[in-house]
Formats: C-alpha cells, sequence, structure tokens
C-alpha cells in the first residue's frame, strides 16, 4: 500500500469494498467535507482547494489551452484556477443528459469573486453554453475525480461510469489524443494499491494524482479507453444519453461496428461467467437490464403478474443508504433486476428478475456484502399471491 493510504485497511476486494472503505475512513477520520454524507459521490475533502493549487506547478496545465474538469466539489477551486489563468474551461453536462460540453463563460470584466462563484456548481448552471459536436473542441488537460486511485494509475470511480463513458466520448468526436494528459484530486488516504485485474478495458487511467501533501507522476503505460465500446452501450443507456445517439450514427457511417450490448445475445450469455466486479459500461449479463440508470419502473404493468419474474428479498438496510447506492451495488455485481421496490423505511429492497437463474446468481452475490457498514439479509422471496404481496422466508 502506498505509504499515504497507511490510515486504511488493505485495499484488497471488490471495487466496492474500496470504495465503501474510502468513503468510511473519510467520514470516520473527520476528512470529509460539504457535501455530506460523501458515501455515493466523489468525495469531498479537507484540503481539496490546497491539493488543486498543484495544478499550477504542473507544465502541462500551464501549456493548457482548454481544461475539461468534472462538477464535483473536490475539483471546484481547479475550476477556479483554470478561469482565473484566462483558460477555456469545459465542465461535462450532468450525466451527459443534454450534451457532453458546457463551457464555462464569465462576465465580462468578473472580478476574481466572480470567478469563483462561476466555478461553484450554480455558476456553472448560471455562465455556460453548450458546446455541440461540430463545436471542435480540443482538451489538453483533463481533470477526473475519483473515490480511489493508485501511484500506477489505475483508477476506481464512485461506480456509475460516467467519467469513462466522457473520455471515450471526447476519443470519438477527436477532443483528446491518446497523449493528453489527464489528472486527479483526491486527499493522500484515497491513494491507494489496487489489483489491475479489477481494471476493464473501458476503464480510464491517470497521470498526475495531486494530493494535499504531494504531486504523483503515475508514469501509467496502460492504454487508456480508445473510444466507444458500442457492445457494451445498452438501448437504455443509448436513450438516456442524446448525444450518445449522434455520434453512433457518425460512426456506423464511418463504417465502424456499432451493434449495441443488448443485440449482441451470445455478447451477453459469454459475460455471464464474468468476474463479478465490473463497472455500470461492462457487458450485464441480463442484456435487458440496463447497466446505467434507472432500472425499469417497478409499477410497469408488463412485469405485473407475470409468471416469469422470480422476486428476492434484499434486508437489514442501513437507514442512511441510498437507492442509488443499492443500484450501484447492483450493477457493479452485474445483478441488476428489471424492477427494483425500494422500501427504505422499513430497511428492505424486492428486486425481481426474469429468470431464477438471475435470481440466484444475485443471491449469491449479495449474500453478506456490506453496504453502509452493514452486511445485507438476502434470499429468494415468496410471493403471496392471492393477496399479491411479497415476503422473505422468514
Amino acid at each position: 500500500m502506498a505509504a499515504a493510504g497507511r490510515a486504511l485497511p488493505s485495499a484488497g476486494g471488490s471495487k466496492w469494498d474500496i470504495r465503501e472503505r474510502v468513503w468510511e475512513h473519510l467520514e470516520a477520520s473527520g476528512l470529509a467535507d460539504f457535501p455530506r454524507p460523501v458515501r455515493g459521490r466523489i468525495p469531498n475533502f479537507k484540503g481539496s482547494s490546497h491539493a488543486a493549487t498543484r495544478l499550477l506547478a504542473l507544465q502541462e496545465f500551464r501549456a493548457a489551452r482548454t481544461v475539461k474538469i468534472n462538477p464535483d466539489a473536490p475539483q471546484r477551486n481547479a475550476r477556479f484556477l483554470t478561469l482565473e489563468a484566462r483558460k477555456t474551461l469545459l465542465v461535462p453536462t450532468p450525466r451527459l443528459r443534454t450534451g457532453l460540453f458546457n463551457r464555462i463563460v464569465p462576465p465580462p470584466g468578473a472580478t476574481k469573486e466572480m470567478l469563483r462563484r462561476c466555478a461553484t456548481s450554480q455558476g456553472v448552471r448560471d455562465y455556460s453554453v453548450p458546446v455541440g459536436l461540430d463545436g471542435k473542441a480540443q482538451v489538453d488537460l483533463v481533470v477526473v475525480g475519483s473515490v480511489a486511485v493508485s501511484e500506477k494509475g489505475w483508477r476506481i470511480g464512485k461506480g456509475e461510469g460516467y467519467a469513462d463513458m466522457e473520455y471515450a466520448m471526447m476519443v470519438s468526436m477527436g477532443a483528446v489524443q491518446e497523449d493528453t494528459p489527464v489528472v486527479t484530486i483526491v486527499h493522500d488516504c484515497q491513494v491507494l494499491d489496487i489489483a489491475e485485474e479489477l481494471l476493464g478495458d473501458h476503464d480510464l487511467t491517470v497521470d498526475f494524482i495531486l494530493t494535499p501533501t504531494r504531486t504523483i507522476q503515475t508514469n501509467c503505460k496502460r492504454p487508456k479507453p480508445q473510444g466507444i465500446m458500442w457492445h457494451k452501450v445498452s438501448s437504455e443507456m443509448l436513450g438516456k444519453i442524446p448525444i450518445l445517439k449522434t455520434l453512433r450514427c457518425r460512426e456506423k457511417q464511418a463504417g465502424k461496428d456499432v451493434t449495441l450490448q443488448d443485440e449482441h445475445p451470445a455478447l451477453a450469455d459469454t459475460n455471464r461467467a464474468a468476474i463479478s466486479d465490473k463497472k455500470v459500461m461492462a457487458a450485464n449479463p441480463q442484456p435487458w437490464a440496463a447497466p446505467v440508470g434507472e432500472p425499469p419502473d417497478p409499477g410497469n404493468p408488463k412485469f405485473e403478474g407475470s409468471d416469469t419474474i422470480t422476486t428476492v428479498y434484499v434486508g437489514n438496510l442501513p437507514g442512511s443508504l441510498r437507492v442509488s447506492q443499492l443500484k450501484s451495488a447492483l450493477r457493479e455485481l452485474q445483478v441488476v433486476p428489471v424492477a427494483l421496490k425500494w422500501q427504505g423505511a422499513q430497511h428492505r429492497a424486492f428486486l425481481e428478475y426474469r429468470d431464477q437463474g438471475a435470481a440466484h446468481r444475485a443471491v449469491a452475490s449479495l449474500q453478506g456484502l456490506s453496504l453502509g457498514g452493514s452486511a445485507l439479509r438476502v434470499e429468494l422471496a415468496r410471493r403471496n399471491k392471492g393477496r399479491g404481496e411479497i415476503h422473505s422466508h422468514k
């Protein structure tokens, strides 16, 4: 383990295990900063502003004209420093719903205080203009958030896959090159040893790590994503990210294979045996289930009363757990249900699967998993067909 990460336990286990340990340590040690709790987020930490000032000493930052920085709280000062240096600042749109980038445009003659405001999440909304695919954006430096990172450059995000997708889309539109440097800003305790086998071919690596105490050049030789891996994109993801449709059309016209994940039934079958800790963009063993975003509406009538549905009971959910965290864990473990019925007030949830094999895999994968500090209780649920109710067996 890296010297700066000694306050944390071993970084072994799955990506989700590592995330949980980092989030828990930041909160327990008093290092976590607003917004709280940091669990489920790219965590903000005390000292993030100071860590960002290390950008100023990087030749790669000084030479950059256009810098893309994620919109999370730990990178707020990095956004300010970029604006103060009169560089072009691009910030991804939230969940890529309305495009890829927004360019931050401060008012004419903006004071330092106004630039600080432009660097906040509200300022990003108030002082930005969208950059279309035809904007010919050329990004010279990429700054991303991380939950954990290794000195070798291996990166773990919060589990939703947006940073990886943003980078892949930038490659597709020609905005970044193979040698475009990638920087992350984290606390020292987030620098851990990470097993390379946890990385997928879609995972973004980093070239520089900035912490409150040091600047780490990773000299990472692992290739970065070479573009969008269409066979790992679902139809649902395509529907939720409009710019993906445009990029897919362009690449199809260029003669590239743009077959989607759920158009690859054979590929989906082979992925049933894949290791259980793939990120959001990994091919899903249930091709009808979306690897990104919301599970299908539990109230959708096509699932009601279906004899093919097998339900899994998940209990002992801590009161602080959010449904988004459970969804992230399901995606990571490749056991995304066709429907999720959340009953957080009762500390439980019900997962619906279209076949018993998928339900049994979910039970095996989730049993004993620690979420929010509590070990889950998981079992197949029994349905009271006469009353339409679902219960655990016990």
